[in-house]
């Protein structure tokens, strides 16, 4: 989820805006349609998850070649971290355009959904979710989203993210126990709205607090399990072509040398030229001498269809004549 060299500063941090707006969109407003369709709690629960996992993985899909799709400030710092030694991680001027965008991005979110279904504009949920179980399911959420993204960019697969960081999300969502919020700037959102997806504003601090410790873990772990370096591109084209469905590059075959002997005599020999014009000789030379052999088996079919005539024509057999026009 690495953002386009060519868009100008502007575009990615509108993206990032309209992106993480979303995103809190689909999880508010998925979450007021669940309550208000089914009383049981794992329905609403799983319906939530559904469409969080759709909205992410088309978001990423959509908004990725713009801005690397972050929607995060845990992914944004964590890649800044990451990416600071080499030019494959945002600076601190991207990263200080991007973070106020999506804390934005968050509250437009859940404003917007709690204003498609009639609900108060801006409501701060009363969701208390102050425990430390549920600090600890952010920290290991926030880190193995961390370790996910980091890790695929390492390996060159960043073509996977969008099922990837959604797959991973929608399962995040049921084996930890505060259901894998895993980003401050929708924490921060999901303060805004008092229903079923929000969360009490005294809840946010210490959930942000655990995320940023689950964001360090990820880069650690990253540290620890792939090469420091970024995959060279060789590296990465070589990946590439064995993805089910690639089309391996066309093989080049052998350039042949013809022996010393063969080769024509000139004039100024190869080796008295400079390097370019010695090279462009011998494959002067090379081709002279293959259109000489092919001449030469050509002159060696006629005659011997020549001779194939001349014998049928003393056994008998009558001379053929082409129609004239």
């Amino acid at each position: 989820m690495t953002a386009a060299e060519t868009a100008p500063l502007g575009r990615r941090v509108a993206a990032e805006f309209v992106g993480t707006g979303a995103l809190v969109a689909v999880v508010v407003g998925s979450g007021i349609q669940a309550a208000a369709l089914s009383p049981d709690v794992g329905v609403r629960l799983l319906a939530n998850a559904l469409a969080t996992v759709f909205g992410l993985g088309v978001l990423i899909a959509l908004l990725g070649p713009v801005s690397g799709a972050h929607f995060n400030p845990a992914v944004t710092l964590a890649a800044w971290w990451n990416g600071r030694r080499g030019t494959d991680g945002p600076t601190l001027r991207e990263v200080a355009a991007y973070l106020p965008a999506q804390v934005a991005g968050a509250i437009g979110g859940a404003v917007l959904a709690n204003a498609m279904f009639a609900e108060p504009l801006v409501r701060f949920s009363v969701h208390d979710r102050s425990s430390a179980h549920l600090w600890l399911g952010e920290v290991v959420a926030t880190a193995g989203l961390v370790l996910l993204i980091l890790g695929l960019t390492r390996t060159g697969r960043s073509h996977a993210a969008p099922v990837a960081v959604a797959c991973y999300i929608g399962a995040a969502y049921w084996f930890t126990s505060s259901t894998s919020f895993a980003n401050p700037a929708v924490t921060v959102g999901r303060a805004f709205t008092d229903t079923f997806a929000g969360i009490a504003p005294g809840s946010v601090l210490p959930f942000v607090a655990a995320q940023l410790v689950g964001a360090a873990v990820g880069v650690a772990l990253v540290a620890m399990l792939f090469d420091h370096r970024p995959l060279d591109r060789p590296a990465a084209a070589r990946l590439a072509s064995e993805r089910p469905g690639s089309v391996p590059p066309a093989s080049v075959p052998p350039t042949s040398v013809l022996p010393a002997s063969e080769l024509p005599s000139s004039d100024h020999p190869a080796s008295d030229l400079p390097a370019s014009e010695g090279t462009a000789s011998v494959r002067t030379a090379s081709v002279r001498t293959a259109s000489v052999r092919t001449a030469s088996v050509r002159t060696a079919s006629v005659r011997t269809a020549s001779l194939g005539e001349d014998v049928a024509a003393s056994e008998g057999e009558p001379h053929r004549v082409a129609p004239t026009r």
